[in-house]
């Protein structure tokens, strides 16, 4: 099977390159060398270009496009998240359909249907924020909706929507979190006690097999790790791992919230770029809860998680181990 990738050079986008290739030929775009050097390490074919500017002639003989190239930040200026998210998609789906592409999995996001209310045990039927107070969730859910509407008999198109992705190279949750704790800004909100799903990179990768097969055309399917944790037991096992010391912080998700709006309000009166301390979006996620059921997906896909949290958390433990 011919497969392209986009996003192979980030933390989703690099892992299901990396198993792809073993017994697929797996093309990546590329918009650097740096990036082309490391699809090249994962085994993969860097093609050169951005979601922008994508030919037909680039998707030429792909049977499957796997679509992880996103904005996912928790805040920024609604144009950027508008022209890389939806833009970005709406540009590779016209490719992809000029190419005779037959299927197209894009990697969406519980955060397309988080509009800062609790998401409990929720299915595919919640409908998507597309009026999301948040550009990344509105972005992400504009595009799905693009994704989802341009499939046809002849060309299948379907979403997965994992949620908070971790695992051995990790770019973005950890990393966040550590960062923050250095900074002195780090706390519990409400004792870390709201219950959130989570998704092991090795799982999500699984979906995304079963995908390139499975699954209906139009459809969107959450993959979990098929257990939830509050956000404080699974955070804190996550950095204890790195040899920091857990916080102890704490601060009531109103205070939060609150802090969050007047930060955003004054970041945008004063047309600043840079990323405010707390953002709505992370102050939102951090005090709802976020489960979801993936009954949809194993009946669909026929997913089901090929490691438990625990074993997860063990395989990280490892990786912060010197070989």
């Amino acid at each position: 099977m011919n497969i392209f990738v986009t996003g192979a050079s980030g933390f989703v986008g690099g892992a299901i390159t990396e198993s792809l290739a073993k017994d697929h030929r797996v093309l990546a775009m590329a918009r650097s060398d740096k990036s082309a050097r490391v699809i090249d390490s994962l085994g993969a074919h860097p093609v050169m270009g951005d979601l922008e500017s994508v030919e037909a002639e680039q998707l030429s003989g792909v049977d499957v496009v796997i679509h992880c190239a996103a904005r996912a930040e928790d805040w920024g200026k609604y144009e950027w998240f508008y022209r890389a998210n939806v833009s970005g998609t709406q540009a590779l789906l016209r490719a992809a359909q000029a190419a005779g592409v037959k299927r197209f999995i894009h990697m969406g996001t519980e955060a397309a249907v988080f509009t800062g209310t609790h998401l409990n045990n929720i299915d595919e039927s919640v409908p998507l924020a597309i009026d999301s107070p948040y550009p990344y969730s509105r972005t992400k859910a504009l595009a799905e909706q693009a994704v989802l509407s341009a499939n046809t008999n002849d060309f299948v198109t379907l979403s997965l929507r994992p949620r908070l992705v971790w695992g051995p190279g990790d770019q973005s949750v950890l990393p966040t979190i550590l960062e923050m704790i250095e900074k002195g800004a780090f706390a519990w909100i409400d004792e870390g006690r709201f219950l959130t799903s989570t998704t092991y990179i090795g799982n999500l990768v699984e979906a995304v097999r079963l995908a390139l097969v499975y699954g209906s055309g139009g459809e969107a399917y959450f993959i979990t790790d098929g257990e939830n944790n509050t956000l404080r037991q699974f955070f804190s096992r996550l950095i204890s791992f790195s040899g920091v010391e857990v916080p102890d912080k704490n601060a009531p998700a109103w205070l939060v919230r609150a802090s969050a709006l007047v930060v955003d309000g004054l970041w945008r009166v004063l047309r600043l770029d840079s990323k405010p301390p707390i953002s709505r979006m992370a102050a939102a996620m951090m005090s709802s809860n976020c489960t979801l059921n993936t009954a949809k997906a194993e009946k669909g896909l026929g997913y089901r998680p090929v490691l438990s949290v625990d074993q997860g958390l063990a395989l990280l433990e490892a990786s912060f181990k010197p070989s």
